[in-house]
């Protein structure tokens, strides 16, 4: 046994290594409350906020949550997937820190290329052949070029097998005198090339005629034929935007107006949809379903407000139903948060809200009516059995 004052060095040596690694822990721990303090008691404007936190984790697989917690508490780890390798955490604290993802790189070119990182689009379900080199365009052309006068020509004045609003059976389903689906456009001149026989430029595909409100009238009727009160709005927000001076990215604010007006005027809406098309070209926006072509559609629902998961689970739901009857018709649901976009959609205003894009610039109505049948069909049996279990709560 060794005197105070003679340790060896070797004893020496360790013992100054102990109180190194002590008066760093001590050091550390000082610092941690010092600045939980800090966090405590500064302005409210300057603290994390509960969103901050989610954009920060949001692009963390849940497994990883699932692996961190099972370090803590070993039963999390027994529902951690089999089929699936433990996280690295060297991987983990990158992502964390430089909120670079190597399975998107769009988290890396963004910070490089002015504008990408703006388009901060996510695929919550992909549907056949959809993945981030495909979502839809929303192009934004000049009002001037939107408002100008183009030639239009429609093949038939009658399209194939369109649906009759059938004569209302005493046993049949129907919403009877209430019309309890709001149907609008806000991009209302938005058209299709194959009946624009002066231009072939995606950008120049607008027209004041012949456009998507002629799917939505068709959705209405088909609706209607199923015994679902369906109201069209025939405003052009197009000419609003013209009389106030506003430019094209202020369509959702324009039709917003519109949307809030209607509500205000009919308690019995239950559900609206502003149909779109996409500006993609036709080979990604068509599915050939029995021999015959379908305009593909996608279910976009903006991620900017709260409460928008409700607005996403019956674009999902929508997008099930659609699979299961019509496969490969529909190209998935996406939601739209970034700078780049609206991100809200005046779905807000509801959670029955639906934003659809029918088709592509390169569809003809033939191939969106029958898509529009599609989506009326699923859309009514989801209606009539959500009217069943309402009854009977």
């Amino acid at each position: 046994m060794y005197l105070k004052g003679h340790r060896s060095p070797k004893t020496r040596k360790l013992l100054r290594h102990f109180y190194k690694k002590s008066g760093i822990y001590i050091i550390c721990v000082a610092v941690l409350f010092i600045l939980a303090g800090f966090l405590a008691t500064v302005s409210p404007a300057y603290r994390f906020s509960s969103n901050t936190l989610t954009n920060w984790t949001s692009d963390l697989n849940s497994s990883t949550f699932l692996y961190l917690m099972g370090m803590e508490n070993r039963a999390f780890l027994g529902a951690y997937p089999n089929n699936q390798e433990w996280p690295e955490i060297s991987n983990f604290l990158f992502e964390m820190t430089t909120n670079i993802r190597p399975s998107d790189t769009r988290s890396l070119l963004g910070q490089e290329l002015p504008g990408f990182l703006t388009f901060q689009n996510e695929i919550i379900i992909a549907g056949e052949g959809t993945d981030y080199t495909n979502l839809p365009v929303e192009s934004a052309p000049p009002l001037e070029a939107v408002l100008k006068d183009r030639e239009a020509i429609v093949d038939k004045p009658e399209p194939e097998g369109e649906p009759e609003k059938e004569q209302q059976e005493e046993d049949k389903q129907n919403t009877g005198n209430r019309d309890v689906v709001y149907i609008y456009n806000t991009h209302s001149r938005e058209s299709f090339l194959p009946h624009l026989p002066d231009t072939n430029d995606p950008d120049e595909a607008q027209h004041s005629d012949v456009n998507i409100t002629k799917v939505s009238d068709r959705f209405a009727k088909a609706l209607e034929a199923d015994g679902i009160g369906a109201q069209v709005d025939d405003t052009d927000i197009m000419d609003i935007l013209n009389e106030k001076g506003w430019e094209y990215y202020q369509s959702y604010k324009a039709s917003r107006e519109v949307v809030q007006e209607a509500f205000a005027g009919n308690n019995d809406f239950q559900y609206s949809f502003d149909l779109h098309r996409d500006a993609s070209p036709k080979n990604k926006t068509t599915k050939e379903i029995d021999g015959k072509n379908y305009a593909r559609i996608m279910f976009v629902v903006g991620a900017k407000y709260e409460g928008y998961e409700k607005n996403l689970e019956i674009a999902n739901e929508l997008h099930k139903l659609v699979e299961e009857r019509y496969p490969g018709l529909s190209r998935g649901v996406i939601t739209k948060k970034g700078a780049g976009s609206n991100g809200v959609y005046n779905q807000d205003l509801s959670p029955n809200a639906m934003l659809i894009e029918f088709g592509g610039v390169g569809n003809n109505l033939d191939e969106l009516y029958r898509s529009a049948d599609a989506v009326a069909e699923v859309f009514s049996d989801y209606y009539w059995d959500a009217e069943k279990v309402n009854t009977s709560q």
